[in-house]
């Protein structure tokens, strides 16, 4: 990423938009991702996305096997417009593909739903490296797939009648709690001082108006 570059665009933002995003980029992180698996309910959908931006979760990956991701904008209040959303689309089988991308990059894959291995959220053991909470639709949860694929198994403890939350709320659930275990440890939790760059330089372009304009003319006058 040029810093030359988003030093130009940061010449277009208000100084309160300056503040508000290097103070805002100081609690991103990447050491815990969110997964989607096909959720076709788009009140959930947008919930979700609305939450990892809350908890400063950076990037989502999106799962369409059998449904698209729809966005309701009235709930999601712009926040996908700050996040890194991945799509899966294309194959066959993209929750495999999607598990097998995260796995590579070093993330363990956390399947958020009881099973006869699960730990409750509490007792989350977060020093074993980075993790992807993955999160199914309302209905069938999860798919066999991913819970044959996953590392460990994660439950939020329940003690009443019903037997599971909605989806937006699990997943609202368990980042706060495990956002707030992340800042109170001594993980480097935090995304690096490369992942900043482009992120800034991400929301820097959205939020100035014609940027793709003004970047053609940069480039141009600087012969890059």
């Amino acid at each position: 990423m040029n810093k030359d570059l988003t030093q130009y665009l940061t010449k277009f933002l208000t100084p309160e938009r300056f503040n508000l995003f290097n103070r805002i980029i100081e609690n991103r992180t990447k050491y815990m991702t969110v997964a989607l698996e096909d959720i076709y309910q788009p009140h959930n959908a947008s919930a979700v996305l609305r939450s990892c931006d809350c908890f400063g979760v950076q990037d989502v990956h999106i799962i369409e096997n059998n449904n698209e991701y729809n966005v309701s904008p009235d709930v999601a209040v712009g926040s996908d417009k700050w996040l890194n959303l991945y799509k899966y689309n294309e194959l066959e089988n993209n929750s495999l593909d999607t598990i097998n991308k995260l796995k590579k990059n070093g993330y363990r894959i956390i399947a958020t739903t009881p099973h006869t291995d699960d730990v409750n959220l509490e007792d989350f053991n977060l020093e074993k490296g980075k993790f992807a909470l993955f999160f199914g639709a309302e209905l069938p949860g999860l798919s066999d797939i991913v819970m044959d694929n996953a590392d460990e198994f994660l439950k939020i403890p329940m003690y009443g009648f019903t037997e599971s939350f909605n989806i937006s709320v699990s997943a609202a659930l368990t980042m706060h709690t495990l956002y707030n275990k992340l800042r109170s440890s001594n993980i480097k939790w935090q995304v690096t001082a490369d992942e900043k760059e482009e992120i800034f330089f991400e929301w820097v372009k959205k939020s100035v108006k014609s940027s793709d304009k003004l970047i053609e003319r940069y480039l141009l006058e600087n012969k890059l």
